[in-house]
This record gives C-alpha cells, structure tokens and sequence, in this order.
C-alpha cells in the first residue's frame, strides 16, 4: 500500500494499527549504456513495496535523488549536496512522525547514500535528545536497508553472473528495471562486454576518464526481466522479514 494512493482516512486508519512505514531512496544517475536513469529509485521501490504487500505496511513516497556528484560527467545525472539529502530525510521523517509514524524503515537503492542516510539519522536522534527537558515524545526510530545486500538475491546474483555482476550498472540492478518496465528495454552492443574494474574515483571527470561508458566492471547485457522478477521476490522477502523485526523489536 502506497502512501500515494491513500486518502487521509485510510492513513489515519492504518496508524491504528501500525507506526511503521517503509521509505524507498534512491538515486537520479547514469547506469551505463543500457542502464536507465532512474534504476537506483526503481529497484529500491520495487522492492520495498513488495515487502509490504507481504507484511500489510504502507511505503511513503520515494526520495528520488541523492549522492551522485561523481556521475555527473554523464548526461542526464541529477545530484544534491549531502547536507541537502540529510536535510530532506530529517523533513521526511518528521512530516511523517507528526502524524504518528514512529518507526522508519529505509530501504536505499544506491551506495552513494549509505554514509548521509546515517549522518541524516543521527542529526534525527540529536534533535529529540536536545529537545526540551521532560519530553516525552515517542521514540522515533530509523532503519538502512540496502536492496541488493539481501542474501536470497546475492545468491541468484552469485548463480546468474558470477564475476560479471560488477559494481556499478550491475546486470542485478538493470535486470530489476528490465522486470518493471520491459516497454524500455534497451538493446544496445557493450564494449567491452565487461567494463573496466573497480578503481578508486574522487570528481565526476575522474570517473568519466576511468569508466567511460558509466560501467563497473560489469556486463549487464546478461540482464532479463525473468532474472529481475526473481531477484525482486527474493530481495521481498528479506526486507519483509527484517522490517518485521525492526517494528517488533
């Protein structure tokens, strides 16, 4: 159930039930060649909200753009200082906690948001430890959860394509987004079939003259959309069951 397609009501209702709520982030960035530009947002969606089909939790909008100044060499790619993002999660998080949401549960689509999303959770729980003596407020809690760390779906990634996964424009990813959107498929000749390795980058024009077509070490011609549906069932239940835990716990 998204929280896009509820009206006020049936929000209110589902607080009655639960505080919990999954948050999809992702990013806005180049993904190779075949890659679309929104695969970061799209895997971290489409997981997260088959997670909650399983388990009955709503999914807030997803945050669609994140760290990505590296990519930026590449047409199309849209990023946000750090500052910002943690500024847009705290508001996130709080616009929902105002109507009684407590319990937040991240699920990040791309790697370059790892560290804010912690920094942007810890700025959260500073705020609440410095508010006024004698608050007693509900505790909020946040969770990180990145898609591709499930390990139902790293062992279809092991299985399917071994050392061609690669790092960046992975076939996991681009197979997820071949899964939901098979009207945009691209068919286009990779060369060579397996990007350049993984290399230290700092600036966007460093990694443009390091991985030239966007890849890392990968091949993600291999990618199907029958891949990406089973590593979106598997990638499911891993969330579902570690957001059970989180709101349990």
């Amino acid at each position: 159930m998204e929280l896009d397609h509820c009206t006020w009501p049936e929000v209110g209702a589902y607080l009655k039930k639960s505080t919990g709520i999954l948050v999809p982030i992702g990013s806005t960035e180049q993904h190779g060649p075949n890659g679309l530009m929104g695969t970061d947002s799209i895997c971290s969606k489409l997981t997260a909200c088959a997670a909650a089909d399983k388990v009955n939790a709503l999914v807030a909008p997803t945050i669609p753009v994140g760290i990505a100044q590296h990519h930026m060499g590449f047409s199309g790619t849209m990023t946000i200082r750090p500052s910002t993002l943690v500024l847009l999660i705290k508001e996130w998080v709080f616009s929902l906690a105002h109507h009684g949401f407590e319990k937040f549960f991240f699920v990040n689509g791309h790697g370059g948001n790892i560290a804010t999303i912690g920094a942007a959770f810890s700025e959260i729980y500073g705020e609440r430890s410095l508010a006024a003596e004698g608050d007693n407020r509900p505790d909020l809690r946040c969770r990180q959860l990145n898609w591709w760390e499930s390990p139902a779906a790293k062992k279809i990634v092991r299985e399917l394509y071994g050392a061609n996964e690669g790092m960046h424009a992975a076939c996991s990813e681009v197979a997820v987004t071949q899964f939901a959107f098979p009207e945009h498929i691209k068919n286009v000749v990779l060369d060579p079939p397996v990007a350049p390795g993984p290399n230290r980058f700092t600036d966007a024009p460093d990694f443009r003259r390091k991985f030239p077509d966007g890849r890392i070490g990968s091949n993600p011609s291999l990618a199907t959309p029958e891949a990406g549906k089973r590593l979106v069932e598997a990638a499911a239940g891993d969330i579902a069951d570690a957001y059970t835990k989180f709101i349990e716990s």
